[in-house]
This record gives structure tokens, C-alpha cells and sequence, in this order.
């Protein structure tokens, strides 16, 4: 009787769930705020121009912020993390 009386909890719990409709649109604009359309010579987050391009990303040497670029080949980013050192081949 105590497990049917947890079961009844746990689906009336469920039942005042809260159902958000995802939107096309609101998706793509969240996403392109994620990415920068090219590279830059600056950080968008600190300002700093001790930046480093790298294939799928502008890594910046002075707070440590990626941002991902929109069209790169995260294969690249692979290949080049690889042979440069920043991870061990698996």
C-alpha cells in the first residue's frame, strides 16, 4: 500500500507540470548569439587583443573565453588540438 501511495504522489506531481513550447526562431536566436559569425582580433568578453585563433574557436590568453565560430570544422579543432599537444590521442 505505501509504494501505490508513492506512485500516486510521484504522478501528481507529474501531472502540475509545466509544458514550454519551443519556437524555431527563439532557438536560432539563442544559438547565433553562441557563435561569432568570424574571427576576431579581440576578446567579446574582456576586451583583451592577446587572442589566439585556432581552428573552431578564438581562445583569448587573458580570461580564458572561447567562442566558438560558426562555420569551423570541429573535425579541424580536433586534428589540431591533437597535433599540437592539448590532448592525448585515444
Amino acid at each position: 500500500m505505501n509504494g501505490s501511495l508513492a506512485m500516486r504522489k510521484t504522478v501528481q506531481a507529474g501531472a502540475n507540470g509545466k509544458v514550454v513550447r519551443l519556437s524555431p526562431e527563439r532557438f536560432l536566436a539563442r544559438a547565433a548569439r553562441r557563435f561569432l559569425p568570424a574571427p576576431t582580433d579581440q576578446c567579446e568578453k574582456c576586451g583583451s587583443t592577446f587572442v589566439a585563433r585556432e581552428p573552431a574557436f578564438v581562445h583569448c590568453r587573458y580570461c580564458g573565453k572561447m567562442a566558438r565560430l560558426a562555420d569551423a570544422s570541429l573535425l579541424d579543432q580536433e586534428l589540431f588540438e591533437l597535433r599540437s599537444g592539448l590532448r592525448i590521442a585515444s
